[in-house]
C-alpha cells in the first residue's frame, strides 16, 4: 500500500514523471496517470503475488498548494480473497518554502472491494531538501492477521540522481514497522520492524517514462509467509514499468 499523489509519487513507489498537467483554471489543475507494472511492490512486498499491475490516478490541485485525488491498481491477495482491486483517496498540503526545500503533508484513505478487512488510513509527511526526501506514512487502524487494527509506521530516506544519456537513478531505503511481534522464524524468533531497498533507472522516451527496478527486503522466506501467506513477496526481483502523466 503506499500513496500516489503526484507530489509524493517519486518518492513513495518507482520514478519521477514528466508532469502535463491540464490547467483547468487560473487556480486549478488536473494531473493524470496511466501505467503498466511487471509486479506491484510496495514498500518490498508484492500487492500481486508476482504479476503484472495497471494503475491510473488523477489528481486535482489548487494554487495555494491544496490537493485531492484518486488512484487505483489491480492486486491479488491470494487464497480465498476475492478483492482484485486497490483503491486510494488522498488529500494533502504541499508547502513549497524555497526552490530547494518543500513540505508535503497529506491523508490516505485505502479501500479494497469485497474484502474490507484490509481497509485502512493513513497520514504522511514528505520533507524534501535540495532533493534528499525523509518520508513518513503512519496509521492506527492497519488490521493484521489477527482481525485487529494496530499501529504502522513506514519510514524511508531517497535520492534521485541525473546519469548521462538522459537516465535517471533513484535510490530508497525504507523501514516497516507494525509495532508488534509479527515477523516470526522457523526457530521461533520475531521481530516487528522490517528493511527494503529499491534501485530504479528511468528515462523518458516517446513521451513515455520507461523504468527498471531492483527492489529486496531483509525478510526470510519463513518471516514473509507468516505476515503474507507466501514466502516469495519479499524476495529480490527487478520491476520493468511504462507510465505516463497528462
Amino acid at each position: 500500500m503506499n500513496a500516489r499523489s503526484v507530489f509524493a509519487l517519486a518518492s513513495l513507489v518507482l520514478a519521477p514523471l514528466t508532469t502535463h498537467a491540464l490547467t483547468l483554471n487560473d487556480d486549478f489543475s488536473l494531473d493524470m496517470s496511466l501505467g503498466v507494472f511487471s509486479d506491484y511492490r510496495t514498500r518490498g512486498i508484492s500487492q500481486t503475488l508476482g504479476d503484472p499491475a495497471a494503475q491510473a490516478s488523477a489528481t486535482l490541485v489548487h494554487s495555494s498548494g491544496l490537493y485531492m485525488g484518486a488512484w487505483t491498481s489491480n492486486v491479488d491477495f491470494g487464497g480465498e480473497f476475492k478483492t482484485r482491486q486497490e483503491l486510494e483517496y488522498y488529500a494533502g498540503y504541499y508547502w513549497q518554502a524555497t526552490e530547494a526545500i518543500s513540505l508535503d503533508l497529506g491523508y490516505i484513505k485505502y479501500d479494497y472491494p469485497k474484502e474490507g478487512q484490509f481497509n485502512l488510513s493513513e497520514v504522511y509527511a514528505i520533507l524534501d531538501v535540495y532533493g534528499v526526501k525523509l518520508g513518513a506514512n503512519y496509521s492506527n487502524d492497519t488490521p493484521n492477521v489477527f482481525g485487529e487494527d494496530q499501529d504502522t509506521l513506514y519510514t524511508y530516506l531517497s535520492y534521485q540522481f541525473a546519469l548521462p544519456a538522459e537516465l535517471g537513478l533513484n535510490v530508497r531505503v525504507g523501514r516497516g514497522d507494525v509495532k508488534d511481534p509479527a515477523y516470526w522464524t522457523t526457530n521461533g524468533d520475531s521481530r516487528e520492524a522490517y528493511y527494503e531497498w529499491e534501485a530504479r533507472l528511468s528515462r523518458d522516451f516517446v513521451g513515455v517514462t520507461w523504468g527498471l527496478s531492483y527492489i529486496d527486503t531483509d525478510l526470510s522466506n519463513s518471516e514473509c509467509a507468516g505476515w503474507y501467506g507466501y514466502d516469495d513477496l519479499c524476495t529480490a526481483t527487478v520491476v520493468a514499468s511504462a507510465s505516463k502523466m497528462f
